[in-house]
Order: C-alpha cells, then sequence, then structure tokens
C-alpha cells in the first residue's frame, strides 16, 4: 500500500507457520524530479514494507512527511552548500523486532541526477540527521546504498533528514531527475 502525505502506512503481515517461507517485502521510494537552477527536489512519499519470517513478529514502517523538497538557486561563491526549502523533514519509524535483533534503513538512488544529456553525481545530495536512530550520510547509486537509521529494540522512532545540495557553478540549467529507494529490514 503506497500513499502519499503525513498519512501513517503499517503493513502486517500473517504468515502461517507450517510454512517456513521467508516474505521479503520492500521498497518505498522516493522520487528525486525537477531539479534545476533554481534547484528543486521533489519528492513521492512511500511506505517501507520489511523483512518477516514465518517464526518472528518483525514489522516495520517508515512515514516521511513531505512529497516535495526545492532547492533554491544561489550564488555558490557565497552559498557552497544549498539547504532544501523544506528541511527539516520530518520521519517517523514504527519497527518490531525481537530482542537482540536490528531494524535498518537505506537509501539507494537509481543514478546520477539527470537533465536530458545532462548529469549531476548523486553524491552531490547529503543529509544530516537528528532523533529516532536517524545516520547522516550522502547519497549513493552504489547497492546496497548508504544506510540511513538503524534501531535495536521496538518501538515508535521520531527524527528528521535536512537535505543539501552541493553548489557549483558547473551545473548545467535544466530539469535533473532521480529515484530513490528507501528500504526498511527488520529480521
Amino acid at each position: 500500500m503506497i500513499m502519499p502525505g503525513n498519512a501513517k502506512k503499517r503493513v502486517l503481515f500473517d504468515i502461517s507457520k507450517r510454512k517456513a517461507l521467508r516474505a521479503a517485502l520492500f521498497m518505498v521510494a522516493i522520487a528525486l524530479k525537477s531539479l534545476s537552477l533554481p534547484l528543486s527536489l521533489n519528492a513521492d512519499t512511500s511506505i517501507v514494507i520489511t523483512d518477516v519470517d514465518a517464526s518472528s513478529n518483525s514489522s516495520a514502517t517508515l512515514t516521511i512527511n513531505m512529497t516535495s523538497i526545492t532547492f533554491p538557486n544561489a550564488n555558490p561563491g557565497a552559498v557552497p552548500m544549498v539547504p532544501a526549502n523544506e528541511n527539516p523533514v520530518a520521519v517517523t519509524a514504527n519497527v518490531q523486532i525481537e530482542e537482540g535483533s536490528t531494524a535498518t534503513l537505506t537509501v539507494l538512488a537509481g543514478g546520477d541526477l539527470v537533465s536530458g544529456s545532462d548529469t549531476i553525481p548523486i553524491n552531490r545530495v547529503s543529509w544530516t540527521a537528528t532523533g529516532g536512530g536517524l545516520l547522516p550520510g550522502i547519497m549513493s547509486k552504489v547497492p546496497p546504498g548508504m544506510s540511513a537509521g538503524s534501531w535495536t529494540s521496538p518501538g515508535e522512532y521520531t527524527g528528521a533528514f535536512s537535505f543539501f545540495m552541493a553548489n557549483s557553478w558547473s551545473y548545467a540549467t535544466g530539469n535533473y531527475s532521480q529515484t530513490l529507494t528507501y528500504t526498511v529490514t527488520a529480521p
């Protein structure tokens, strides 16, 4: 189930104990769209679905409150790191895991930011993190992506990401886009 906006998402699984199969459900995508000068990064809010097995009650959900972030145009000589206008972006993770387990959040970009034949390396986008087990990082297009969160006990964790774009005079004007996939794994 994927729903935009502030709606809380929850996915529960009931897997028969007779079937020793493991359900691996994941994929939360935030699409980076319309990155241009002025820089603009739009995102579609998505849900995180987790890894569940028949002998476990593990599950997790992720809610990101922003469906679009925008990087304004700025003089690279004066503003080397352009903050997104919508910073901070609220994040809530609900984690149900067994004692001794760790739930993780990763983010993987589908490639560099692209506008026609022009590109901006995806590692020019970074984020800081506050609260709730969230981790700072730099966007990566190399699997398995970058770690963005980690939790070692069940609960509801709240925090925020603040996104930044490394500024440069070398960026060609255009509308750039890319897709990010956020994945929560709860063993």
